[in-house]
Order: structure tokens, then C-alpha cells, then sequence
């Protein structure tokens, strides 16, 4: 593999969006960089999508690397490949789509990244697929879902964060995320990280992500299967 170099970084644009089939999954991902240069893969969490990482790929690709950051499943061009697959958004099955992704491109092993649902997907690659992995970076800890866990209670204020996953386990929760996907978004961008001053043009860059057919219905179901509200992939 080429040895990373020094460069100096810029923000990338993200207008080359490719495809690939992969899985269940015909993939939606940005590849850049050197074709023979040590692979990372960049994962972003929810409600968020691949520009989360416009001012990253750069100084990656600069230092010799080739990036590629996919749009989860639910997101983006991502699609299913059959209307029969179930749109199943455990947290599990977001890792094998990245395995999937790293297959179909031929990619060996790669470092993995990634930050919310991204860091839970990196970290389950990891500890699943071992050689796949060649490095670990997970922005907010170490993070593998454990249902029996979740079924313990917490002190009424860390409760009180996770209001919207108590939401979405109603049926008037998945209404009012499937008809206010965006402004449910921005509330989320604000209280997450109140002192990030976005502007209109960045939000909306990413929000139309979430316009993506199936994204109602994947975030739904990863929080209620969370709470074991739903029913995993049989696999």
C-alpha cells in the first residue's frame, strides 16, 4: 500500500457520488484519494449523512490515503436491491453492510470511522471482524447496543435526553418523523450541538439525505428494536 505523505487539507466537494451493489444494498459512497493508497472509511451517525466529513476527506487524501464515506443504508442514493428486503435498521446490520461495501470494492481492511451510529458500526466491525479492521476511531466512546441493557432505567435527566426514541416507539411518533423528517432534524443538529452555529446551506446540504425512501422507516426501527420494541434480521 502507498505510505501516507504530508499534504495540506481543503474541504472536498462531494458532487461524484458513486454506486456500487453491495448486500442487500446498492451503495451510495465517496471515493477519494489515491486508488492504491491505505483505505479509510468514514461513517456518519443519525440525522446526518456524508458531507459530515467535507473538511476531513481532504487532509486524508492529501496525507496519501484513499477515503471512502457511504451513505448508510436509509440515506442518501442508497437503496435496497429488492422491495422484499426488510428495511431493518439494527445496529448490527449496518456493519454488514460495511463489510459488504468492503468487498465489493475489494478492499481487504481499511481503518474505520465514525461518529453516533457510525462509531457503533465501526466498533461492531471491529469486534466482529477483526481482520478486516486495521485501525479503530469511535467519536463518543465505544459503542455496541445491548438490549438487556436498555431495559434498565435511568435518572429521570438522562431520560429526559432520550425523549425522541420514546416518541418514535409510538405510531404518532414514526407519523411525525415521516412528515417532519427536517425540521425534527434541525432541532436534533441544535440541542446535540448547541453551540454549532450551522446556516441554512449546511443543514439543508445534508437534510436532503433524508429524503431517501426508506429513511423513516430504518431510524424507526433501530430505536424501537433499541428499546425492544421490534424484531431484528432473522440473520
Amino acid at each position: 500500500m502507498k505510505e501516507p505523505s504530508a499534504g495540506t487539507g481543503a474541504t472536498t466537494s462531494f458532487d461524484d457520488v458513486k454506486q456500487v451493489g453491495a448486500g442487500v444494498l446498492n451503495i451510495g459512497y465517496v471515493d477519494a484519494g489515491p486508488s492504491d493508497g491505505a483505505v479509510v472509511v468514514l461513517l456518519h451517525g443519525w440525522p446526518y449523512d456524508i458531507h459530515s466529513f467535507v473538511d476531513v476527506v481532504s487532509l486524508l487524501t492529501d496525507a496519501g490515503y484513499r477515503v471512502l464515506v457511504p451513505h448508510l443504508r436509509g440515506y442518501g442514493t442508497t437503496r435496497f436491491r429488492s422491495d422484499e428486503a426488510m428495511r431493518v435498521g439494527q445496529p448490527a446490520v449496518f456493519a454488514v453492510d460495511v463489510v459488504a461495501l468492503m468487498d465489493a470494492l475489494k478492499v481487504e481492511k481499511a481503518t474505520l470511522a465514525g461518529f453516533d451510529w457510525g462509531a457503533r458500526t465501526a466498533d461492531i466491525v471491529a469486534a466482529l471482524w477483526p481482520e478486516r479492521c486495521h485501525g479503530l476511531v469511535s467519536v463518543s466512546g465505544y459503542l455496541i447496543a445491548s438490549q438487556e441493557s436498555g431495559r434498565n432505567p435511568l435518572p429521570p435527566l438522562a431520560e429526559l435526553s432520550w425523549w425522541y426514541q420514546f416518541y418514535f416507539a409510538t405510531e404518532r411518533g414514526r407519523e411525525g418523523y415521516e412528515k417532519n423528517r427536517h425540521d425534527f432534524a434541525k432541532l436534533i443538529w441544535r440541542t446535540a450541538s448547541p453551540k454549532w452555529k450551522f446556516d441554512d446551506a449546511t443543514f439543508d446540504r445534508s437534510a436532503a439525505s433524508l429524503n431517501n425512501p426508506d429513511h423513516a422507516s430504518i431510524v424507526i426501527h433501530n430505536y424501537r428494536w433499541r428499546l425492544g420494541l421490534a424484531e431484528g434480521e432473522p440473520q
